[in-house]
C-alpha cells in the first residue's frame, strides 16, 4: 500500500485522538461538542426557543448526552431548500454492566455484564479491561451528570486452561454469555470485612441480585467498584446514585504497519465515520463566509445506536429549522424533506485474505480501495442509482476512489442507519463506508488504512461543498415539471392520443 502522505498521516493522528477520547458513546459526543464549540458553533437546547437562528448560523444540540445533531445554514438558503446530511453512530459492540452488577463466585468478586451489539466475544478474553461511561451524582437537591473512565485495568475475562478444554480445536470456542463474566481484579473472601462477602449470603435469598428498587448503589454494585469511580470523580461513594458503564479495553489505538499504513484501534466501527463527518462539517463551516454560496443546510447526525436513527430527532430538527426559516411558506417542510440528501456512513467489512470465499468475487471491497458504496436489492441498504451516481461524482471531483459492495447472494446482509432514516424521512440516501478488517472485535485490527480514513474526510468535505450544485444535474425530480395546463386543455378538446 505504500507509505501514507504526511497529510494522510496528520488526518489519521487527529482521528486517533478523537477515538482514544471517545471510549463510550457519551465520551464521543462530549469530544464532538468540544470541537464544535472551539469552531464557533452555538449550542441549542431542544427545550427552549431557538431565537436568532438564521442564514450563516452554525448550531448543534444533543439528546441524552449520547446523540448529537449539528448543522449550518447557507447564506443563500430559501424556504423549502434541503438538508445535506451525513449520519453515523457513536456506539460500538462491548459489554455493559447490568443494573445489579455485584456477584460473587468461589470467593471472587464478579461484575455482571451483558453483551451489547454483535461483538466477537472471544476477542475480549485475556485483555486488560476497565470501565467508562456516565455517572449520576447527588448535587444538592439535583442530579449531576458526569463522565468517568477508570484509567487502570480492573477487570479480566480469563480463558480456561487448554488441558481443561481439550476439545477446543474441534468443538470451537463458544463461551456461555451468562457464566463468562468479568472479574474485578481482586479476590474477595467471604466475611473479609469489605461488605461484599456478606452480600452473597443475604437472607433475601438469591444473593447480591435480590435487591429492592429503592436500594442505593451500594446494594447493587461492589463497594470496590464504587470506590474506584468515586476516586476518579472526586466525590464520596454515597454521592453515586446510578450509572451507565461500558467495559472497555485499556490499550489505546495506534498507527502501525511497516510503513505506518494501518490504524489499529477499537471502536473504528463507527467512530471513524463519526469523526470524518464531524470534522468535514467543521472544516467546511469554519465561518459564516464559508457558507456564502450555500443554498441548503449542511448537517450531521451522530446517533447513540443504529436503531436510534428511528427516533424523531432528525425529523424534529428538519421540521423545526425549516419552519423557523420559512416564514409561513407553503409546504416548506415537505419540500425540504424532498430536497434533502443523506449519506449513511458506516464502516464496511473488507475482503479477508484467509476467507475470500465469504465475498462476492466481483464486489469485495479491499483495504486501500477507497470508500465503499453498499448495495442490496432487499433494502438492507438504501443506495439507489441516483444517490450512488451523485456520491460517485462528489468523490470523483475530490479525487477520492470508490468501490462497490454487495453481499454474496447466499449470505445474509447486515444493515445500517440508512434504510431506517430513508423510510422515516423519505430522503434520498446512499450507504457508504470505509473498509476495515476484524469488524466488531475489541481491537478490530480495526485495521483500516490511513489513506482510507483520509478518503472519508475528503469525501465528506467535498460532499458539503458540492452536493447542492450537483443535485440539480442528476435527479429527474429536479427537472422542470411539464406544462400541466396545456395538457388539460388538450384533454378537454378531445386531442389526447
Amino acid at each position: 500500500m505504500g507509505t501514507p502522505s504526511p497529510a494522510d498521516q496528520a488526518i489519521a493522528a487527529d482521528m486517533l485522538d478523537f477515538l482514544n477520547v471517545g471510549v463510550t458513546e457519551f465520551h464521543a459526543v462530549d469530544a464532538a461538542v468540544q470541537r464544535l464549540k472551539k469552531a464557533g458553533f452555538t449550542e441549542l437546547s431542544e427545550r427552549q426557543e431557538w431565537d436568532g437562528l438564521g442564514p450563516g448560523g452554525r448550531y448543534f444540540f444533543t439528546r441524552n448526552a449520547s446523540t448529537l445533531v449539528a448543522f449550518a445554514v447557507g447564506q443563500k438558503y430559501e424556504p423549502g431548500n434541503g438538508f445535506m446530511m451525513v449520519g453515523a453512530h457513536t456506539d460500538s459492540p462491548c459489554f455493559k454492566l447490568k443494573p445489579v452488577s455485584k456477584s460473587i463466585k468461589s470467593g471472587y468478586g464478579m461484575v455482571n455484564v451483558e453483551p451489547y451489539g454483535g461483538l466477537l466475544h472471544h476477542t475480549w478474553f485475556d485483555r486488560d479491561l476497565t470501565v467508562a461511561g456516565r455517572v449520576l451524582l447527588k448535587d444538592g437537591d439535583k442530579m449531576a451528570h458526569k463522565l468517568v473512565k477508570v484509567p487502570k485495568p480492573i477487570l479480566r475475562i480469563p480463558m480456561l486452561a487448554i488441558h481443561l478444554q481439550r476439545d477446543l480445536s474441534t468443538a470451537g470456542f463458544n463461551p456461555n454469555k451468562q457464566a463468562s463474566r468479568d472479574l474485578i481484579k481482586q479476590k474477595l473472601e467471604a466475611g473479609n470485612g469489605s461488605g461484599d462477602g456478606a452480600a452473597a449470603a443475604s437472607p433475601r435469598g438469591g444473593g447480591a441480585a435480590a435487591v429492592d428498587a429503592a436500594d442505593g448503589a451500594a446494594a447493587r454494585h461492589h463497594s470496590l467498584l464504587l470506590r474506584l469511580l468515586a476516586k476518579e470523580l472526586g466525590c464520596a461513594t454515597d454521592d453515586i446514585v446510578d450509572f451507565e458503564l461500558n467495559v472497555i479495553d485499556t490499550q489505546p489505538g495506534v498507527i502501525g504497519g511497516g510503513d505506518d499504513e494501518f490504524i489499529f484501534c477499537g471502536r473504528l466501527d463507527n467512530l471513524c465515520m463519526s469523526y470524518c463527518s464531524l470534522q468535514a462539517l467543521i472544516d467546511t463551516c469554519g465561518s459564516a463566509d464559508a457558507l456564502a454560496d450555500e443554498t441548503g443546510v449542511r448537517a450531521i447526525a451522530l446517533f447513540d445506536n443504529e436503531e436510534g436513527a428511528g427516533s424523531p430527532v432528525m425529523r424534529d430538527c428538519i421540521t423545526r429549522v425549516t419552519q423557523l426559516l420559512a416564514a409561513g411558506a407553503e409546504g416548506a417542510v415537505q419540500r425540504a424533506m424532498r430536497n434533502s440528501f443523506l449519506i449513511s456512513a458506516d464502516m464496511a467489512h473488507a475482503l479477508h485474505p484467509n476467507y475470500a470465499d465469504k465475498h462476492d468475487p466481483d464486489l469485495a471491497p479491499r483495504l486501500g480501495s477507497g470508500l465503499v458504496l453498499k448495495h442490496n436489492v432487499n433494502q438492507r441498504y438504501a443506495t439507489t442509482s441516483i444517490s450512488a451516481t451523485l456520491f460517485r461524482e462528489v468523490c470523483r471531483r475530490a479525487g477520492v476512489p470508490t468501490a462497490e459492495f454487495a453481499v454474496r447472494s447466499d449470505m445474509a446482509c447486515g444493515s445500517t442507519i440508512g434504510p431506517i432514516l430513508a423510510s422515516g424521512l423519505g430522503v434520498r440516501t446512499v450507504d457508504i463506508g470505509v473498509p476495515q478488517l476484524a469488524m466488531h472485535s475489541i481491537r478490530e485490527l480495526q485495521m483500516c488504512t490511513v489513506s482510507d480514513a483520509a478518503h472519508g474526510l475528503r469525501a465528506f468535505t467535498a460532499f458539503f461543498q458540492t452536493i447542492s450544485e450537483l443535485d440539480r444535474t442528476v435527479d429527474p425530480d429536479t427537472l422542470p415539471p411539464p406544462d400541466i395546463r396545456g395538457t388539460l386543455r388538450e384533454a378537454a378538446c378531445g386531442h389526447v392520443h
